[in-house]
């Protein structure tokens, strides 16, 4: 096993509880988020961070940049305390994130291209925990 799956694997337990937190919580308080994701027009990338999959606006462009800045600050946090590089943790929350995409939900798949999740499980990056 390579050293980035050791890591990527070391880091998953803090977060499952981190983009546990951060993905359904801001939906919770942003009908913005939840009508956003449930229509498609924002998907989960495979680096962790919320995409804009079609018909960008300023305010939806403003609202996946809000998200984005909060994840990455958590992943910071969590990438240090599990001796892991940013990437790296952001990675390991994009696998995560996208493993729990449900379906009808966008997600970016291995080859860039934004794919809609079916009953089937999602393609994911091949160092995928």
């Amino acid at each position: 096993m390579n050293t980035l799956r050791k890591t990527l694997i070391a880091a998953t337990a803090g977060l499952v509880a981190v983009t546990g937190f951060v993905a359904p919580a801001q939906a919770q308080r942003d009908p913005a988020y939840a009508a956003a994701r449930a229509n498609g027009t924002v998907g989960e990338q495979i680096d962790g961070y919320l995409g804009i999959v079609t018909g960008a606006t300023p305010d939806l462009q403003r609202m996946v940049n809000d998200i984005n800045i909060r994840r990455r600050a958590v992943y910071a946090e969590k990438a240090q305390e599990n001796n892991a590089t940013l990437e790296q943790y952001a990675t390991t929350a994009g696998c995560q994130a996208i493993a729990r995409t449900v379906p009808g939900e966008k997600y970016q798949a291995p080859d860039g291209s934004w794919q809609t999740r079916t009953a089937a499980p999602p393609e994911r990056l091949p160092i995928c925990p």
